[in-house]
């Protein structure tokens, strides 16, 4: 992944151009709150808005970006389809709420937020649907390890593009990104700065130190070195502009290694194969 600039981009295997680097808006209020982070965040350059119809925030979603002075050509949005909501026909009308929540044409990415396991298949169905038919520019899933991406391949027509996981330097299961490169699937990760649980870390406070940088800039540039898709939360104007600010220095591979290391497989959501019961808690 050639890393340049905040606008940068990957090309996704049917094609597609997606910056590699996003604002996710999981948790922001909807109105001025999330109004206002989409604001700063494209004033800053970011090209990718990440939201979800289980965020609750997909109206003020699409005000942002219609009072933005951008075309919608040059903003990649995503949303994804709810627990609740999957199988053919209920992904097929939660598409629609969506879209006009949004106030938009079209979507650039379409994911299922969590495999729902008796229905993966027929919802997969129902993005390949909304894909061929030109309503969405790109499809992919979340929460998903291998054998769901097994599922999905045996019995769709069409490779999921990306798989956003969750992913930080606690949780990097390299088995499963080397697989996906092997797939042409792009690693997305979402929670990457560990909901604030690793800002203290000692290897990360080291290496932030030498480079002048916070630790949240360091773990945004291993992502990005390490070919992974990226968006960070915030709903604060500085914090915003200072996750964008991680293409004027590189990690060495020794650097690259020492952070892979703090692997643990820790996890601050569910595990894919056991998110039914977390959210019916």
């Amino acid at each position: 992944m050639n890393i340049t600039d905040i606008q940068g981009k990957i090309t996704l295997h049917n094609g597609i151009e997606m910056p590699y680097l996003g604002l996710g808006v999981y948790k922001s209020k909807d109105g001025n709150e999330v109004k206002n982070a989409i604001s700063f965040a494209l004033n800053a350059g970011y090209r990718l808005i990440d939201t979800a119809s289980f965020y609750g925030n997909e109206k003020g979603v699409g005000e942002a970006i219609r009072e933005s002075k951008l075309s919608r050509d040059e903003i990649f949005v995503t949303t994804k389809v709810w627990n609740d909501d999957q199988g053919y026909e209920n992904t097929l009308k939660a598409f629609e709420i969506s879209i006009k929540k949004l106030g938009l044409d079209y979507l650039d990415l379409y994911l299922i937020h969590w495999p729902v396991p008796d229905v993966l298949e027929e919802t997969w169905q129902a993005l390949e649907k909304l894909y061929i038919e030109g309503k969405v520019k790109a499809i992919g899933v979340c929460n998903c390890l291998k054998h769901q991406l097994e599922t999905i391949k045996k019995s769709g027509t069409i490779l999921p593009m990306v798989l956003q996981n969750e992913f930080h330097p606690k949780l990097v299961q390299q088995e499963l990104i080397d697989y996906c490169k092997k797939q042409n699937i792009y690693y997305q990760a979402w929670s990457p700065l560990m909901r604030g649980q690793i800002l203290n870390n000692k290897t990360l406070t080291e290496i932030a130190r030498k480079y002048n940088k916070s630790v949240a800039q360091i773990i945004i540039r291993w992502d990005l070195q390490k070919g992974i898709l990226t968006i960070p939360k915030s709903v604060h104007k500085n914090r915003i502009e200072e996750n964008a600010a991680v293409f004027n220095f590189q990690l060495s591979s020794d650097e690259i290694k020492k952070i892979d290391a703090l692997h643990t497989n820790e996890r601050t959501g569910a595990h894919p194969d056991h998110f039914m019961e977390h959210f019916s808690k």
